[in-house]
């Protein structure tokens, strides 16, 4: 593209607050560029723990704007893409006798008020306030409140240590994270926005009134520029951009592994560590569990995080506190790491440092705005309000459904069994597969086919050609680690040889 065209806002990054504030702005009539150097989601907004969800550890750490505007978000979230997101309930096990090596605001204000209560005891009431307030915050319409388990009885303290005799259950939701991304990238380009992925922005600067924004694939002009570089933002600032900040970004890296499927009921668990720590354990695609995540700070954006053996040894270790059978690293079939950009707040620890967000807008000429942190949850509204400090435009986003999110979240047995009844082909767990990644869509990725034979290729895993080209055509997809990793998990269940096969047939069709 040559010089001539001029975008009124042009994004760098392609996560989810990039892609976020793309489909915000061009829904709101502006001229919209957006560049992403890898895959959509390739880096940190593919590798989340998967929820949306208020964060009610970070309830200790007094951040109740951040929680509240989380826990607000959900229901809204959830409405618009029920295809990729549902309600979910969490088990937090409760013993009398844990103890905890924790420093937060809270536990040192309880050993100020109270000093009667022994350092490191979190009591039940305690736990429960925090619930109580976890409820209430934000509102809930959908989500049910907090109940308490008897885990003698109760199916959820099945394989769980006898230790646990009660639980406290509660709502959040889980959201399929990379596919959230790419979502918003193909909104965005319905409405008029120009997605250019794998595409590294080398230079940007003023010139004149506009941005000149020098790209692998060619030059772009902008009336505005948003850096939403995510691990990388501070890079881009002073690297590609040549400004300076007064803004500082933490890396803190969070590694999850997954094991084979560790109980049987579709609920997660909320651990609590001695060290102060929290980790979730998530009924993962039908036949695993997820358990996650680690803080550990991360020196540079540009080393691939990975998990280390201490993090993984870590993680098997908590859960093993809580689980009758010990997990083991033997149990382990995957695990993925993200880098967090948390906004540097100075806090002496990872686990303590801020996930809300700070929006840096420089108005010394052409705007430019940057974002320091943020979390999945809160991406909306962080699109709102970078475009409302830009002044551009009025919100419209709320409860608007995502591409193939037209329906509610109790529609969803019913579109499996049409979905069936129509492609009679199909057995209910691929059919709930298919509804669960693209919703009504699920109707234009078969197509007309009356048999299996009729999709393609079949690469194992009910993944066919037909579902391969839907994502290249339609989904930004380009090599087979975008379609087994981040548009799918059907990496999981293929072998490394049908992996191998799924990369060369998508290199072959798109040459």
């Amino acid at each position: 593209m040559s010089d001539e065209k001029v975008f009124d806002l042009f994004i760098i990054g392609g996560g989810i607050n990039g892609t976020g504030i793309a489909r915000d702005a061009a829904g709101r009539g502006l001229s919209v560029g957006l560049a992403e150097a890898g895959d959509l989601g390739g880096a940190t907004s593919s590798a989340s723990t998967k929820l949306f969800h208020g964060g009610l550890r970070y309830l200790e750490f007094f951040e109740f704007g951040l929680v509240k505007s989380a826990l607000k978000e959900r229901e809204v979230l959830l409405k618009a893409m029920p295809h990729i997101s549902w309600p979910m309930r969490f088990v937090l096990p409760y013993a009398p006798d844990m103890r905890f090596d924790s420093d937060t605001p809270t536990s040192r204000l309880l050993r100020v008020v109270m000093p009667w209560i022994e350092k490191g005891r979190r009591p039940a009431w305690l736990v429960r306030l925090g619930l109580f307030l976890y409820d209430n915050l934000g509102g809930r319409e959908i989500l049910p409140g907090t109940k308490t388990l008897d885990l003698t009885t109760a199916p959820e303290g099945k394989g769980l240590k006898s230790r646990f005799k009660m639980a406290y259950e509660y709502s959040d939701c889980w959201v399929e994270d990379a596919r959230l991304v790419m979502l918003n990238a193909r909104d965005a380009e319905a409405r008029g926005a120009t997605i250019l992925t794998r595409c590294a922005v080398t230079q940007a600067a003023r010139d004149g009134d506009t941005w000149r924004i020098e790209t692998e694939q060619g030059t772009y002009r902008a009336k505005a520029l948003v850096n939403a570089g995510g691990p990388w933002v501070a890079d881009i600032l002073t690297g590609v951009m040549r400004q300076n900040s007064q803004h500082n970004i933490r890396l803190v890296r969070g590694s999850h592994i997954v094991t084979k499927r560790l109980y049987e009921h579709d609920k997660a668990y909320f651990f609590q560590g001695t060290d102060g720590r929290i980790i979730f354990a998530i009924p993962y695609e039908q036949d695993f569990t997820l358990i996650g995540t680690t803080d550990a700070d991360h020196t540079d954006p540009d080393t691939k995080p990975a998990i280390s053996d201490t993090e993984r040894d870590y993680l098997c270790n908590f859960a093993s506190e809580y689980f009758e059978t010990p997990v083991t690293p033997e149990d382990v079939v995957w695990t993925y790491s993200g880098v967090r950009p948390l906004y540097d707040d100075g806090a002496s620890s990872a686990t303590a440092a801020t996930r809300d967000y700070v929006l840096a807008l420089d108005e010394n000429g052409p705007p430019v705005l940057s974002v320091f942190g943020g979390k999945i949850t809160t991406y909306r509204k962080l699109a709102e309000q970078a475009l409302a400090k830009m002044g551009l435009g009025e919100a419209w986003t709320a409860g608007v459904p995502m591409p193939g999110g037209d329906f509610k979240v109790s529609d969803v047995p019913a579109l499996r069994a049409r979905l069936v009844a129509e492609y009679p082909f199909l057995d209910d767990k691929w059919a709930a597969r298919l509804i669960r990644a693209y919703g009504t869509e699920a109707w234009e990725v078969l197509g007309t086919a009356k048999t299996a034979e009729d999709l393609g290729p079949d690469f194992g895993a009910t993944l066919t050609g037909a579902e391969l080209k839907w994502m290249m055509a339609r989904e930004y997809a380009v090599r087979g680690e975008d379609a087994l990793w981040r548009r799918t998990k059907l990496g999981l269940r293929l072998t490394p040889e049908q992996r191998t096969a799924v990369d060369d047939w998508m290199k072959e069709s798109a040459a």
